[in-house]
């Protein structure tokens, strides 16, 4: 069986008349083209061209494949047109629940290309952070960092490992140096709060560690931590997705897995194979996905999935 990109090189060079010619219409190299050539005529086991000093002549054999294989493009062609005008298509709104914290920082660019790629959807982006009941409708997508999201109906994919840890700024290890260890803690200055989703445990790490008299300030939100950080007015805990993919901040120690969550697209069930809703979650996931991975030789592998395959 041949591929299509060989069947797209026999074109071109039939074409152009060289396998010179069809590289550069194709944007490959001379010897990509050739290669495909040799590869199409094995898996056909026929000879489609004449190999000359003056280029490639097609043979009987050529000849009488062309107008197929043109037929060929035509419907991959097709193909593409109408799977890019299904795409355009999908239209409609689509209510997405997040927290400030992921929405400020890396789901910004990811949001951006998402109205790039289906103009027609209308986005209502929810930032909070408390959880949307999804089953009433609440919400259509949720972006949500949790140990095991549970909920009637809840399907989703898990991203991966986001688990929490202390940072601090490039103009902060400047002047104050960057702690390495638990120890080294003492002496520093530490930005409190996060809210009630992340205080009470950040809180409790804090007093273990004897350094409830380091806090200077507490913020009320994970963003006011994170405006503080970059602010260099100390260190403070952040998701290390959000925290390894800021350029000006620096992890001061390894992730507090005793606090480890995964980050998830949620979804419904009753709305999960809506178009809109479906593209919005596949988009979501797969560019998340693909940043996760970037970071993710600083993540820890963590456990735990209840949501049904979205």
């Amino acid at each position: 069986m041949f591929c299509w990109d060989d069947l797209r090189t026999f074109l071109a060079v039939a074409r152009t008349g060289s396998t010179l010619g069809g590289g550069r219409l194709l944007k490959v190299s001379q010897t990509t083209a050739a290669r495909r050539i040799a590869a199409l005529e094995q898996a056909l086991g026929l000879v489609l061209f004449e190999r000359r000093q003056a280029g490639y002549t097609l043979t009987s054999d050529g000849e009488a494949l062309l107008d197929r294989a043109i037929e060929v493009e035509r419907a991959a062609t097709t193909f593409d047109d109408t799977a890019a005008a299904q795409s355009r298509d999908v239209r409609g709104v689509v209510r997405l629940t997040t927290s400030e914290l992921y929405a400020v920082t890396v789901l910004a660019p990811i949001l951006r290309d998402l109205h790039d790629a289906y103009p027609a959807i209308e986005l209502e982006l929810d930032t909070t952070d408390q959880m949307r009941d999804l089953a009433t409708g609440s919400a259509d997508v949720a972006v949500r960092g949790s140990k095991d999201p549970q909920g009637a109906g809840l399907v989703g994919r898990c991203i991966g490992g986001d688990p929490w840890t202390l940072y601090c700024s490039r103009s902060y290890a400047d002047q104050h140096g960057v702690p390495r260890n638990r120890h080294a803690l003492q002496g520093h200055a530490i930005i409190g709060g996060g809210g009630e989703t992340v205080w009470p445990a950040y809180h409790a790490w804090l007093r273990a560690n004897g350094l409830d008299a380091a806090v200077t300030v507490r913020h009320s939100s994970p963003t006011g931590l994170l405006s503080a950080v970059r602010a260099g007015a100390g260190l403070a805990v952040l998701p290390q997705l959000i925290g390894e993919s800021d350029p000006d901040l620096i992890r001061c120690l390894p992730p507090m897995t005793e606090h480890a969550i995964n980050l998830w697209v949620l979804t419904h069930e009753r709305v999960r194979h809506a178009p809109r809703v479906r593209a919005v979650a596949d988009f979501m996931y797969e560019r998340l996905k693909q940043l996760m991975q970037q970071v993710s030789a600083t993540l820890p592998a963590i456990g735990g999935a209840s949501p049904q395959p979205a």
